[in-house]
Order: C-alpha cells, then structure tokens, then sequence
C-alpha cells in the first residue's frame, strides 16, 4: 500500500514539474538572420583579400593560410598561379547550417555563411578566367575564417 501510495506521490509531482517547463514565451518565431556585425565582418574578410592580392600573389597567399578555417590548416592545397579578386554580393549573404567542405563529413566549427561571388583570376594585372559561384565562409570566435581556394 505504502508502494502504491509513493507512486501517486511521484507521478504528481512529475506532472507538477512538467506543467511548470511548459509556460509560453512572448513574441514571434521567426529564423536566425545574418546580424550587421557578421555582416561587416565578412565585408572585410573579402576587402583584406583583395587588398592582399593587390599588393600581390606572395601577400594574397599568406592572408589564404592565415584565415584558413584552423581545422583544415593540413589540407594539401595549391592556390592559382596570379591574384585572385573576389567581388561578393552581400545581399545574397546567408546562414548555411548544414553545409560541409568537399569530401568531408562533418560540418565546420563555427557558424558556416554563404555568399554568392564573383571570382576572377589575375596574372600580371591581367584577367585570364573568371566565374561566379558561392563561396562559404566561417564565423569562429569572432573572426572569419575560409577554405583557400585550390587549383584541382
């Protein structure tokens, strides 16, 4: 009987704290959004690569292995001869919480961003190839990070 009791007793108090967690929250659902400060975070990610590039191919290289996201430092990867340009368009920036670099089968650390980019290749000033894609970045501890691009 005590058994029988000690159970009733348990089962309301569980109800009791499960009715407690239930409580609504005011306001609105609505999907995360890319905030202005992610924002202008990736803004100057682009503007530093390109400014780098200018200043040529040896600086535009060193940038590419700086702000390689740390967890694929090791990936073997052979830039493009020349500078690249990378022009964005940040009203096409966006949250890509799902996506994985090629070959790989877990997402990055940090919050994964993608754009839609122009890139064109540079050999001495001079345009030889251009295309425009997307280009993922990562948002890691306050700094934005990138996978360099690789001649395949």
């Amino acid at each position: 009987m005590a058994d029988v009791v000690l159970r009733g007793v348990l089962a309301a108090a569980c109800a009791l704290a499960l009715t407690a967690c239930g409580a609504q929250v005011a306001g609105t659902p609505r999907p995360l959004e890319v905030t202005d400060v992610e924002r202008e975070l990736v803004s100057g990610y682009f503007t530093d690569l390109n400014d780098a590039g200018a200043q040529g191919g040896a600086e535009q290289r060193d940038l590419l292995r700086d702000t390689q996201h740390p967890d694929f430092v090791d990936e073997e990867c052979e830039p493009p001869a020349g500078t690249l340009r990378v022009q964005p368009t940040m009203s096409t920036l966006r949250l890509d919480p799902t996506w994985t670099p090629p070959g790989e089968d877990e997402h990055p650390r940090g919050v994964v961003l993608v754009v839609a980019v122009t890139l064109t290749v540079l050999q001495d000033g001079a345009e030889v190839g251009s295309q425009i894609g997307s280009q993922h970045v990562v948002l890691l501890n306050g700094k934005v990070y990138g996978f360099a691009p690789c001649v395949n």
